[in-house]
């Protein structure tokens, strides 16, 4: 059985007692959450045999954030996306996809789900037209892709399953149009055999796959915007209609789900977004990219993403792809996948202290204790980035005074304050 299956059964499965201790409530907790389809543990019967220690995704308890990695026919290799992983562990990413389009894509994924302890995901349509036109995709390519990956391990699965042939017409207003690799793609084979999405029609198979492995599913939305200007729209509407059905779906065979949310939304329009898919897709965990508020800060957009991932997670997502700095303009590197997990960590973590979530804010109150304190080790061991801190600390040629370069000995106003709270403590 599924985590699903087992959490409607009532039983309490070890993955649940993981998810519940790192998260601190009680593993019925938990369990309930599960069988109402609100929190999703992405747990391949197979990864979790071996390196995956199991995470939890859902509103109710903390945020968590994904970093997408992955070669490209242009860039990268194995070692590279295992430096990547690496990167991303470090730095406390939740779950990881592997979105390679190129190279040995079996040996890269299997050496990633080998040497992650964390889910991995994958969007399988990419393995399906490696050294082949979408034209020649069929049914059978994507059903023994999908159990082929499944058997590898992999977590969670990204399927377009949502985007349908009559929305098209509605992208035809757009902008930016379809900006989704997979949706695009989707697109373009369903404009070539005018037949209805090949993922819509072989859902049911694909859930009894999933079901299987116990792979999650992550439907994801084909014709999310891709600028401002699209955000909302018609099409995307539509498309999270008919995510709304398979979730259902899904559910009914067995399967755990996590919906996939747009990437580019106006700060004013994402408490509408995150509601909006709430009451259509039933409380089911909403997996967003950022979003990004803002077009035009190409080499900045995990900083856009962040500001738009605190409030989407304030509003119900629970699941925050980052964005890293080189979005739009190529593929990420070490560097990037660093500076990306951490903005969306800030982000996360921003909307579980506003949300009081957990145990969230004792960390900032921790944190800002040894500060008010000038107990500068305590400080920097508490930073989310504890080595970017240190370092930044250290160039300034004073480790071991009791204030910083900023205001100096004399004009400190923590300096200043520790002393009046000592003068007056006497």
């Amino acid at each position: 059985m599924t985590q699903l299956e087992q959490a409607r059964k009532n039983i309490v499965t070890e993955a649940m007692r993981h998810v519940a201790e790192f998260e601190g409530v009680e593993p019925e907790f938990i369990r309930e959450q599960i069988a109402a389809g609100k929190l999703v543990i992405p747990a391949n019967k197979i990864h979790l045999q071996t390196t995956l220690k199991p995470k939890g995704i859902g509103r109710a308890i903390t945020t968590k954030i994904n970093a997408n990695i992955g070669a490209s026919p242009l860039a990268s290799d194995d070692a590279g996306e295992l430096r990547k992983l690496n990167m991303a562990l470090k730095y406390g990413a939740d779950a990881v996809m592997d979105l390679s389009t190129g190279g040995d894509v079996d040996r890269c994924r299997c050496n990633l789900i080998k040497n992650s302890p964390i889910p991995m995901g994958t969007v399988p349509l990419y393995e399906m037209i490696i050294n082949k036109p979408i034209e020649e995709l069929n049914y059978d390519d994507i059903l023994q892709t999908c159990r082929k990956q499944a058997e590898q391990g992999v977590d969670f699965f990204t399927m377009h399953a949502g985007e349908l042939k009559e929305h098209l017409p509605l992208t035809q207003k757009r902008l930016a149009g379809i900006i989704s690799r997979g949706g695009s793609l989707l697109a373009k084979w369903m404009i070539h055999h005018n037949k209805q999405n090949p993922f819509y029609d072989v859902f049911d198979d694909l859930c009894d796959i999933m079901r299987e492995y116990d792979v999650s599913f992550s439907l994801g939305d084909g014709l999310r915007p891709g600028c401002l200007a699209d955000a909302t729209d018609e099409a995307q509407i539509a498309e999270l209609r008919t995510i709304g059905e398979l979730t259902q779906r899904a559910w009914d065979k067995g399967c755990q789900v996590i919906v996939e949310g747009p990437g580019h939304v106006p700060f004013n329009q994402i408490e509408k977004n995150m509601k909006m898919q709430q009451e259509i897709c039933q409380g089911a965990p909403f997996y967003v990219l950022g979003p990004l508020v803002t077009d035009v800060a190409p080499g900045y957009d995990h900083i856009t993403s962040a500001i738009g991932g605190t409030a989407a997670a304030f509003y119900g997502a629970s699941f925050l792809c980052y964005v890293t700095p080189r979005e739009h303009l190529g593929l990420p590197d070490e560097d990037d996948v660093r500076q990306g997990v951490i903005a969306c960590r800030i982000a996360a973590h921003a909307a579980d202290v506003a949300l009081g979530i957990g145990n969230s804010r004792q960390w900032d109150d921790k944190l800002s204790k040894a500060r008010a304190d000038l107990d500068w080790d305590r400080h920097l061991q508490l930073a989310m980035d504890p080595e970017t801190a240190r370092k930044m600390r250290d160039q300034t040629q004073l480790p071991q005074t009791d204030h910083c370069t900023m205001c100096g000995k004399d004009w400190c106003s923590v300096r200043i304050n520790k002393s009046i709270r000592e003068t007056a403590g006497k």
